[in-house]
């Protein structure tokens, strides 16, 4: 696998990227200016989430997602199939999964909502998002044949819906090429590989702009489904980009970049920040392939005594804000407060990581 461009209605990126959960319109702790300073390039929200919290109605009164968050770069959408499927599955009282889509009503919420293929894509382009993902029936990879066949076709049937009622939009409003966002579709199919097959081929023959892989990736022990993982990005050819929803371990972003993947997007990176979780390279970038050989990946735990007195930074190799201004055994006494101020600087550490990470897989594979 190569690195190269992708072409989204904001400008070019380059694969890998790694897109930070924004999951409300905001990345924890940080605003935009912060993100930009470390070199993030593009942001993943929620469908599922926004229209919940602000809603949909204050998200354009605010001027979409972009102006709101102050943020001009590629926002991605996710449609919130998997969010409304975690829901219902934790608690069928919440709501259910249907022909025509997703019914559903959190708790403690005096309000059903109502996610259609057609609604997720009008909420998506309404928000003014730049990468339209389609409603999908997610499962959980150890779901029984019966069901995944069940979420195959529906989200076969579903994606034709969304590509309909992108195309109606898209004509409605006169976009051009250049101007109109991208639209993925998701390829579910659990862990049966002539499931994942069907599933692609369908969806290959509606035609989207994108792929992503659909359902949950990692296994009971937590360990990357590699075999279907990969088997799912070489049935789709090449020229497309694949989207890798919700890895973002590090060594699972350099695992599936190498199986063809091109973005990635988790909420690990930012939630393990706020908890005391910082990542580190045990290897500089200057050592053969760029550092990314043997065991090159490793965690610091703030709260651990021996950062008490550690009047140094969390990584040596690291340009970020923190690193640059603040040491470890500071950032261990504002964990401890629990100050604010924590939360930024180790998000800031933690995403630029994530950028440094992709700069050297793409140095690595230029």
């Amino acid at each position: 696998m190569k690195s190269r461009l992708l072409k989204l209605t904001q400008g070019e990126v380059r694969s890998p990227i790694y897109l930070p959960d924004a999951t409300f319109g905001v990345v924890r702790s940080v605003d935009s200016e912060d993100l930009l300073s470390i070199g993030i390039e593009a942001l993943v929200m929620n469908t599922f989430h926004l229209m919940q919290k602000p809603g949909s109605s204050t998200i354009q009164s605010l001027g979409g997602l972009h102006k709101m968050s102050n943020w001009k770069r590629n926002i991605v959408t996710d449609s919130g199939g998997f969010q409304a499927y975690s829901l219902i599955r934790q608690n069928p009282k919440f709501g259910s999964i249907h022909e025509k889509g997703i019914s559903f009503q959190p708790e403690g919420s005096s309000r059903k909502f109502q996610l259609t293929p057609e609604k997720t894509v009008q909420l998506q382009i309404g928000y003014d998002s730049d990468v339209v993902i389609c409603l999908d029936d997610c499962t959980n990879v150890d779901e029984n044949l019966a069901a995944q066949k069940e979420s195959v076709e529906r989200t076969i049937a579903w994606a034709i819906k969304s590509k309909k009622e992108f195309n109606r939009i898209i004509e409605q409003k006169k976009l051009t090429e250049e101007t109109r966002p991208r639209l993925f579709a998701v390829v579910q199919g659990g862990g049966y590989p002539e499931l994942r097959l069907r599933c692609a081929e369908a969806l290959l023959e509606i035609g989207f702009d994108g792929y992503g892989f659909g359902g949950w990736p990692l296994d009971k022990n937590n360990h990357l489904l590699a075999d279907i993982i990969g088997y799912t990005r070489s049935i789709i050819p090449a020229e497309y980009p694949m989207h890798a929803l919700g890895i973002g371990h590090p060594e699972n972003v350099l695992a599936c970049f190498e199986l063809g993947y091109d973005i990635f997007d988790c909420a690990m990176p930012t939630r393990d920040a706020r908890h005391g979780r910082l990542f580190t390279f045990r290897q500089p970038a200057n050592e053969p392939d760029f550092g990314l050989t043997g065991d090159w990946f490793g965690f610091k735990y703030v709260n651990d005594e021996e950062h008490i007195k550690a009047d140094r930074p969390i990584s040596e190799d690291c340009d970020c804000p923190c690193c640059k201004h603040y040491s470890i055994g500071y950032l261990h006494h504002l964990f401890k407060m629990g100050d604010t101020l924590f939360f930024r600087l180790a998000t800031l550490h933690n995403l630029r990581f994530m950028v440094q990470l992709c700069d050297r897989i793409q140095r690595k594979y230029a």
